[in-house]
Parts: C-alpha cells; structure tokens; sequence
C-alpha cells in the first residue's frame, strides 16, 4: 500500500519544478498566472502519462501493471480538465498559438475518449450493452488502429511545446523554457528510446509450437535463444512476431504457462483480431519478447506462508495459474479453480493431474462448466480457504469484476484477494 501511495504521489510531485520555476520568474497577475500553472499541469501529466506507457519493468515489480495502468488512465483525464479551465481563461495574442492549443485539447479529448471506449474497461466492463456494442465497431476499430490512435498523444504533445515556444510571455524567460524543453525531450527521448531502440536489447525466440487447444484457445510454444533468470511463477510478456505478415506486429501481452525458463508456453484465447489469426503463425517464426511482468509471485513470497492459495482461472485465465501451480504445487497448499465453457475446454486436466500426483495432498483442482456461482462457491471452499486464503483471479475484466465481489459477499477480504485481467 504505501509502494502505491508514493507511486500515486509523483502526479503531485511531477508538475512542480515547472510549476515553481516559472512562478519565480513570472510576472503576470495572480489570477492569470494560476491558469498558466494549470496549463503546465497538465502538460506535464500529459508527459507523464507517456513515460508510464513504455511500462518500466522494475516500476511493474514495484506496484504491478494495473497500478501503472490506472494511474496513466487517471492523467489523462485529470490533465482535461486542468487543460480545459486552462484555455477558457487564458489568452494568447498570437493566432497560430491559440490554434494550436485548441488543436491539441480537443485532440487529446477525441483520444481520451475513444481509448477509454476501446482500449480501457472503464466503461465496457460493466455495461453488456456497450460491451456488444464495442465487439461490433472492433471489426472496424481493430486494436492496431486503436494503438495508432493513442499515439496521437505524441503530435499532441508537440503541438503544446509549439503552442508554449509562441507566447511572448512564456518564452522571454530563459531558464523556464530549457526546463520545460528538457520536460519534453527527456519524456519523447525515453519513448523513442523505449519502442523503437530497446527492442534490440530484448529477448528472442522462435515458435517451436502452435497448436489447438478447444474451440478457440491455442498453446503456442516460444524456446528462447537464452534462458531468462528474471522470469517468475504467474509472470507474462508481452511479445511480437517477426518477418511475417500473418499477424500484425503490434505487441501483445500474455502469460507464460509453467515455470519452464528455456521454452515459455502461452495459452491464448482467440477473441481479438489479432488472436483469430495465432493459426497461422508456422513454426519457426521469430518472437521478441518484452518482460517479464507480473507480481502474483511477489505477493505470494510476501504473505503467511502457511495460507492456503486459491487459485480462480476462466477460460485460458488458468495459464499463469498454471505457472504458479507449477512452481509451488509441493510446498503449499493450492486448491484451483477453473471455469471453462464447456467440458472440452478443460484441455490441461492431464497436466495438473500430475501436478496432484506429486503433490503431497496439497493440490486440489476444481473444475466447472460455466462460471462459479455463489452457492457453488460456497460449496467447494473450505473454511479456512475462505476465512485466510490468498486468492488469484485472472479471466477476462467483467468476470474478474464479479468474481471479485462474488468473493467479498461470501467473506474473503479485499487485501486477500488479487487479480490479473485479460484486457489485450
């Protein structure tokens, strides 16, 4: 908690050296002023926003994905509203200036809202209706387009650089603008940097495998060139193919199945429009790989080590929990859930049946067709699972939303509870 509180805290902290340095050298009226700082607010949560996107891995280790995730979310939309009473009461003599600002507020506002309709659960994820609504314009918005979209965050951003180097009364002060340049070019040099040099120093595989498993899952096998040291038991990545048209390039995150470091399995459900088309990915094809991500293993090192660990998978969700099954199936006392659509779905069944044999008596595996209701839950847990078991949830967001309440109504704390969704 108080990792998160001080992540959260650098949204207050970020602005101010902008914020401080002009208001010691500016020499506007009070009330003009408080406006221009509004301004600065929000273009340095917009900068910010960015440098959370090439998603850090030691900041992921930190607070986690979804924490960085919600915070870059939350910028963007704070940084609206600061823009907004920003340019209703400021003013800037030169047109090209104020061209530019409106340019860039309504930009950022058409990218706010169509990433927090396609790219975000804030609203799909509980509302039905604009989650079939979504599915049908995805055929048109595809995710590719919609990454392209986001992007546009970085015209926006050098549109207001622009917009900020026009106005006489901003750019008369030296000091000032080599801090706010150094703003922007560290933030845009971090992102080039990150997305088009970096790659190079990731790492690299091939497919070795790629085969069905159920109706619309595949298991897609990668053997590394080098194994990874770094990667740990509930952990994903995100990952590319490369020299093939048969997928986009686009990176895509999804999490590795047992706790083999020399070929990473990944168990992928096909609903996107990139997922339809893993068939045609032939063996062979090289991979790159950024990661890895995830906590579930930190938490689980960090908590009573005599707590019982129930683990809820739905659909291809069970992979990471598979991983963590893999890893500690002998030394701690698992009972893992799995919701699959139908009974044929439950394709790993023969795995953690021997994951069960060499336990001990400490796995135990639950599957059912449909999701966990209620009653049935209450059914399968055992008391002590329910009054001090750490729970894992991974399955896609709106089941992960109502799992999670489903379990708080039956008495599993909040802080025991922890989940993974599958938002890509």
């Amino acid at each position: 908690m108080l990792r998160k509180c001080l992540f959260w805290s650098v949204a207050v902290v970020f602005p101010l050296p902008l914020v401080f340095t002009y208001d010691s050298v500016a020499t506007e009226p009070e009330q003009l002023r408080f406006y221009i700082f509004l301004g600065l607010v929000a273009y340095s949560w917009w900068l910010l926003a960015i440098a959370l996107s090439v998603r850090p891995p030691w900041l992921d280790r930190m607070v986690g994905l979804p924490s960085i995730y919600g915070l870059h979310g939350m910028l963007g939309v704070l940084a609206i509203y600061a823009a907004y009473l920003h340019s209703e009461n400021a003013y800037a003599p030169s047109r090209l200036a104020r061209d530019l600002g409106d340019w860039s507020f309504y930009g950022a506002l058409t990218v706010l809202c169509y990433s927090a309709f396609f790219m975000s659960g804030w609203l799909t994820d509980r509302s039905n209706l604009l989650l079939s609504v979504k599915r049908i314009l995805e055929r048109v918005f595809r995710h590719q387009l919609s990454v392209w979209i986001h992007r546009l965050n970085l015209l926006i951003v050098v549109m207001i650089c622009v917009h900020t180097h026009l106005l006489l009364r901003v750019n008369q002060h030296l000091w000032f603008m080599v801090l706010f340049d150094l703003y922007t070019v560290a933030v845009l040099g971090l992102y080039v940097w990150k997305k088009w040099i970096a790659p190079d120093t990731y790492l690299t595989g091939t497919v070795t495998g790629n085969e069905a498993r159920g109706e619309s899952t595949r298991k897609v096998s990668v053997t590394l060139g080098s194994a990874t040291g770094r990667l740990q038991p509930g952990d994903s990545l995100f990952f590319r193919f490369e020299g093939t048209s048969a997928v986009s390039r686009e990176w895509h995150p999804f999490s590795v199945t047992d706790d083999n470091r020399e070929t990473l399995t990944f168990t992928i459900s096909q609903h996107g429009d990139f997922t339809r088309r893993l068939g045609r990915v032939a063996s062979g094809t090289p991979v790159r790989l950024e990661g890895p991500f995830g906590r579930f293993e930190s938490i689980v090192q960090s908590r009573d080590p005599g707590a019982p660990l129930v683990l809820l998978g739905m659909g291809a969700g069970v992979a990471p929990l598979l991983s963590l099954t893999a890893a500690h199936h002998t030394s701690r006392d698992i009972h893992l859930l799995w919701a699959v659509r139908k009974p044929q779905d439950a394709y790993y069944l023969d795995e953690l049946e021997k994951y069960r044999a060499t336990s001990g008596g400490r796995l135990r595996v639950t599957t059912n067709v449909g999701r966990f209701r209620r009653e049935g839950l209450r059914g399968v847990l055992s008391t002590e699972e329910v009054a001090k078991g750490q729970f894992f949830i991974v399955g896609p967001n709106p089941a992960v939303i109502a799992s999670r309440r489903l379990l708080r109504r039956i008495g599993v704390g909040t802080r025991r509870i922890h989940d993974e969704r599958l938002t890509m």
